[in-house]
């Protein structure tokens, strides 16, 4: 297994790409390769040129959530998606795979939209749009994981807006998990179900306790102490050799969970492998 952060609010040195506040990521799992977040604008593309990645090679497009910064540079893929067919190179036909509620309506802070601008519709003409609150196996280690219990009552139970006059609670949020020599990996876009939940979601679909590692936005940036220092009591007992919080997870709570466990670094360019199970 391998992935490569395609967009997040930092950047390593010495690539020459470029940040926003979002997250996209590219994950290969033997010959399979799936885009998971486009972040908000036509970034993931650039930089992902630069690393030497197309993402148009990509079979499957997964979606962690509705949220702008995580779908709205579908935009840009599709503009290359058909420029592709316009200059006579292969023409993908993904799989675009997310929650049910992906297509809600979502306003927040006078913002009369913060979720996704394209309808299914738009989607499934460039590709096929499934939907699913179960668990889906991309590969034979590699899943979707589907709609996240949240089991933990420290996390969880932040509203993000409203939709249909109602608070929000997010309930699209999910992510990937990867069964590999090491431990499972787990790649999540925002975790607004709570990054323990999400693991601990992970670990029961494919049926192992060891975590490798997690990448992604913990959603931490806003939380109260409690929760950040039960976080950092879960990812203590995790004992995952490898941690990469990074986009939503706020400087506070990424310094409080690397004084518990071992965290590394994150940004646009970082790449992570990990050994097939087979």
């Amino acid at each position: 297994m391998e992935i490569t952060v395609l967009v997040d609010n930092t950047v390593l040195p010495g690539r020459g790409l470029l940040g926003e506040h979002g997250f996209s990521a590219y994950v290969r799992d033997g010959p399979v390769s799936v885009l998971f977040d486009t972040g908000q604008s036509g970034i993931a593309l650039q930089n992902a040129a630069a690393l030497g990645i197309d993402p148009l090679e990509a079979g499957h497009v997964v979606l962690s959530h509705c949220h702008l910064d995580h779908t709205w540079g579908l935009v840009a893929y599709l503009r290359a998606v058909n420029a592709a067919g316009r200059e006579g190179r292969p023409r993908p036909h993904p799989t675009f795979l997310a929650h049910p509620a992906v297509f809600r309506h979502v306003e927040a802070d006078g913002e009369p939209e913060i979720g996704m601008i394209l309808s299914k519709e738009t989607l499934a003409r460039h590709g096929e749009v499934r939907l699913s609150r179960d668990p889906v196996r991309i590969t034979d280690d590699l899943v979707f994981l589907g709609e996240v219990p949240r089991i933990f009552p420290f996390e969880g139970r932040t509203a993000v807006g409203t939709s249909g006059g109602r608070p929000d609670l997010v309930p699209d949020d999910t992510a990937l998990a990867c069964r590999t020599d090491e431990g499972i990996v787990v790649v999540t876009g925002c975790a607004h179900s709570g990054i323990c939940s999400v693991v601990e979601h992970a670990k029961d679909v494919l049926g192992e306790e060891k975590v490798a590692g997690v990448l992604g936005g913990f959603h931490l940036g806003d939380a109260p102490a409690e929760q950040v220092e039960a976080t950092c009591r879960y990812f203590r007992d995790l004992g995952a050799a490898h941690l990469h919080p990074c986009h939503c997870t706020g400087f506070r709570a990424a310094a409080a969970i690397a004084g518990v466990a071992k965290v590394g670094p994150t940004g646009a360019g970082l790449r992570l492998s990990f050994g097939s199970r087979s």
